[in-house]
């Protein structure tokens, strides 16, 4: 039994797909301190997949990036002036970057 090697999924993304895929950083105190680890924080689409979240950064950036984690953060219900309200769900993607690559957030402030 011959096992076939897998075709390399690596589609082109274009870079107003690649904006679209990644909304912005978070900065926080928590990523703040990641960076440290070579992991940074962004706020992605809830349809978003790891695979795309990787290519969307690598385009943008230009770097190379090691792993992609997601995080999805069911919305809270709460009350707003006795009204019952829901906030929405949001994800997070916390990225790896390779050794040497660094990625500076704070250049278009």
């Amino acid at each position: 039994m011959s096992i076939r090697p897998r075709k390399k999924n690596e589609t082109l993304i274009s870079l107003n797909k690649a904006y679209q895929v990644v909304l912005n950083p978070l900065i926080t105190e928590k990523a703040t301190q990641m960076s440290e680890f070579n992991k940074m924080v962004f706020s992605v689409p809830l349809s978003a997949s790891k695979f795309d979240i990787k290519l969307s950064i690598e385009k943008i950036f230009s770097v190379e990036v090691v792993s992609v984690n997601t995080i999805l953060l069911k919305g809270k219900v709460k009350r707003f002036k006795g009204i019952l309200g829901r906030r929405a769900n949001t994800k997070k993607a916390i990225i790896t970057l390779a050794p040497g690559n660094t990625i500076d957030l704070s250049v278009g402030v």
